[in-house]
């Protein structure tokens, strides 16, 4: 599914600070990789979007989910339990892109089935770096399921 793919590589991102949605926005188009970025901003909007409710109702299922863990109304935990538990949703991939470097965070989330977790970065450049990893990865590296 990457650069050669005649389908473009479609990233969910979820994260409620403006500031990381727009960094990691700039870091994505900054790359080869064709995609197509969402950007929902907290935990119960990212179900709303995979579930196609409400005013996501003609959403398309992404390819890779970019998720933070620390956002109101639903955090990225409760969002991986609901994903990795539902059957339709458990195959999209999720990279916890977090602040948080806590031990009990990076359990947390691969007890419930996160693909990766990569602690964001404080420096701008480091940031970049670690987003184009991601891409690079996700959008060249990997085999991803075929969307349904």
């Amino acid at each position: 599914m990457g650069a050669d793919s005649p389908n473009p590589v479609r990233i969910l991102v979820v994260d409620d600070d403006p500031g990381d949605v727009l960094m990691i926005e700039e870091a994505l188009q900054d790359s080869e990789v064709e995609k197509i970025i969402d950007v929902v901003g907290d935990g119960q909007e990212a179900m709303e979007f995979l579930r196609r409710e409400g005013r996501h109702s003609d959403a398309v299922r992404p390819d890779v989910i970019l998720l933070d863990l620390n956002m109101p109304r639903m955090d990225g935990r409760q969002v991986l339990g609901e994903v990795k538990q539902d059957e339709d949703l458990r195959t999209i991939p999720i990279v916890v892109l977090t602040t948080s470097n806590a031990d009990t965070d990076v359990l947390g989330s691969y007890t419930l089935q996160a693909n990766a977790y990569v602690t964001k970065p404080i420096d701008l450049d480091d940031f970049n770096d670690v987003v184009h990893r991601i891409d690079e990865f996700f959008g060249r590296v990997v085999v991803l399921p075929r969307r349904r």
